[in-house]
């Protein structure tokens, strides 16, 4: 596995812990040799997570929509930059350059990013693994959500067994990579 895509927020949350557990994935992530891709933002996790990549001496890959460029948010420091026409073809972008996605903490849009690349597993698009990084219990109303899906019929119990969950980076990536 050489690149990971990581969908996280535009902001850094009220607890020091995200950012904190943002700088743990990209200790992980240079460790392991693992190429960062991700929205190319200089603001929030994403910033956080870039910068600390980079820092460490990793390789970052940033894909982002003009309109965002236009808004001053993207990245200016990074190994690569992609600037995209639109939101569908950021996401294309870094879904093709990626073997596997994590999402840590974030907004509307890092849960609708991780649910389509995981529904993607689902229906037989791509079959690359899709992680929680689950800090504070993060997503543990989510996973709750999938269970409660499976429950009533609605979800495979093996498809909500193919979304791996941990709270700690090292973790995550090892049974990611596993």
């Amino acid at each position: 596995m050489s690149s990971i895509a990581v969908f996280c927020g535009s902001s850094t949350g009220f607890n020091e812990a995200y950012a904190t557990a943002a700088r743990g994935l990209a200790a992980e992530l240079v460790h392991r040799d693992i190429r960062l891709v991700y929205g190319a933002g200089s603001i929030g996790l994403m910033g956080v997570l870039a910068d600390e990549v980079l820092r460490l001496g990793g390789k970052v890959l940033g894909v982002i929509p003009q309109f965002l460029v236009d808004r001053e948010v993207s990245h200016r420091g990074l190994t690569e930059l992609v600037v995209t026409e639109s939101m569908h073809e950021r996401k294309l972008t870094m879904a093709e350059n990626s073997d596997a996605f994590i999402a840590m903490p974030g907004g509307i849009g890092t849960l609708e990013e991780i649910i389509e690349v995981f529904t993607w597993t689902q229906i037989g698009i791509h079959d690359k693994p899709c992680g929680l990084l689950n800090t504070r219990n993060y997503y543990g109303n989510l996973t709750r959500m999938l269970e409660h899906m499976s429950n009533e019929g609605f979800l495979k119990p093996t498809n909500v067994r193919q979304l791996v969950i941990e709270d700690d980076a090292g973790a995550l990536l090892d049974r990611l990579l596993g």
